[in-house]
């Protein structure tokens, strides 16, 4: 196997500088592996160890384990351990995305401190295999079934060429133990359904499916070398010498939506946007559509993309008392009092304070935002909404949204959402008020 590595190393072009590696060391068998070969063919590694807390004793077992396996061979090591369950909770994450940042953030910081090339991380080819059917699965496109790249950015997988039984064939070779994760036992999570049960069905109808897969997944990388190109030669030909996009141009490309899309998605618009965006190429000029960073208008044969002024893009707020912005809010936290009756005040809003979870953003109004205004049970288009309402263009330009994530809460000094609403559950209240519209200074995400 040692082989094998080498030339997909030597192929991939992964590590070639004479410097340090960075290796990922949980203490299971991939993550071992990858080191003991590492180390086996003359790269001088460091192993680091993210101990995230989720596994009670186990998760220092395998820290002890990992310790262990990295001073017995005389490897620098490094750990670090996570409060997972807080940081989740407080970016609004899954577990498995937390611990992913976690991780991959420290290894960055680790990999800049100690002058390392290039992060090695332990994915194999039947990790490769998950992926591409988690992507499909979810309805990605030809860079989800591409898969995992041997390289991305300062991230290296060498084991990418290898299974997971011949990784466990030659721990067993070279007499090396390693830990398991017993969780790698549930199906709880999609990952883990689809290495127990799905492939297992597949492989009942393919026996060869993994290896199947794998060349599938290899032929769609090939693929987007050639997807790259023709979207940078578009890029060329449509995008003109002022910047904006020429619609005769862009049209003569087949599939001109998903150009459209690879344009676009830089300045922040998403497929959903980007589709509602192609419907309107055919219809009159004046649409307009918004992403977090970016307006595009319409305009005959041509989409302008400007930037938004910077008191346009989006602000986070932390927990505070006053916050000083495009506009100043004040927020005050009680007990609900009994009869609660509030203020009835378009510059004051009262929700629900212990359904609401902070940082909040303060943005612009966006083509497609959905939110259900206060008093309905269903929810409604904003763009809806302010026809409904009879809004001018100004007034829907001048438009805040106070949102949690992409969940809308207020309709700043219009309409609250009913989801957020006061009600004879509600303990505390979130009083927010505006005390003046202002451009002070802002901070951006």
């Amino acid at each position: 196997m040692i082989y094998k590595v080498r030339a997909y190393i030597e192929r991939h072009h992964l590590l070639p500088e004479d410097r340090r590696v960075i290796v990922g060391l949980s203490g299971g068998a991939d993550s071992v592996a990858l080191l003991d070969l590492l180390v086996r063919l003359g790269y001088d590694c460091v192993a680091l160890h993210a101990n995230f807390h989720l596994r009670g004793a186990e998760s220092d077992r395998d820290e002890q384990c990992a310790q262990a396996f990295a001073q017995r061979r005389q490897i620098p090591f490094y750990k670090q351990d996570f409060d997972t369950q807080a940081y989740a909770e407080q970016h609004h994450l899954s577990i498995e995305m937390a611990a992913r940042a976690l991780r991959y953030a420290w290894f960055e910081t680790m990999r800049e401190q100690l002058g390392a090339q290039a992060i090695a991380v332990a994915h194999h080819r039947d990790d490769q295999v998950e992926t591409v059917l988690m992507n499909l699965l979810r309805g990605s496109g030809l860079r989800g079934l591409r898969g995992m790249r041997p390289r991305n950015g300062r991230i290296v997988r060498p084991l990418l060429c290898v299974s997971r039984q011949e990784i466990e064939e030659w721990l067993r070779i070279k007499g090396e133990s390693f830990v398991i994760d017993s969780s790698n036992h549930s199906d709880h999570y999609l990952r883990n359904d689809i290495r127990l049960n799905l492939i297992p069905h597949m492989e009942r109808m393919n026996p060869s499916v993994r290896d199947a897969i794998t060349r599938s997944a290899d032929h769609l990388r090939s693929l987007e070398a050639i997807y790259i190109y023709v979207v940078e030669q578009a890029r060329k030909e449509v995008v003109t010498a002022d910047g904006c996009l020429s619609i005769p141009a862009l049209n003569r490309y087949p599939s001109p939506e998903t150009i459209l899309f690879e344009l676009l998605r830089a300045y922040g618009f998403n497929r959903i946007m980007v589709d509602e965006i192609y419907q309107a190429l055919s219809k009159s000029s004046g649409k307009q559509f918004y992403s977090s960073t970016h307006r595009l208008v319409k305009d005959r044969d041509l989409l302008w993309i400007t930037p938004l002024p910077q008191a346009e893009r989006t602000c986070s707020i932390e927990e505070c008392a006053r916050w000083e912005g495009p506009i100043t809010l004040q927020f005050t936290t009680y007990d609900k009092p009994e009869p609660f009756i509030p203020q009835k005040e378009k510059t004051i809003v009262y929700l629900d304070r212990d359904k609401i979870h902070f940082p909040l953003l303060l943005r612009r109004w966006r083509e497609g935002d959905r939110f259900r205004p206060f008093g309905m049970r269903g929810s409604k288009k904003l763009s809806d909404y302010f026809t409904d309402h009879k809004f001018s263009l100004v007034a829907k330009e001048q438009a805040w949204l106070l949102c949690e994530g992409e969940q809308i809460l207020w309709l700043v000094g219009e309409r609250s959402d009913d989801r957020y609403r006061i009600s004879p559950a509600t303990r505390r209240v979130l009083e927010i008020k505006i005390l003046e519209r202002g451009n002070a200074s802002i901070q951006n995400i």
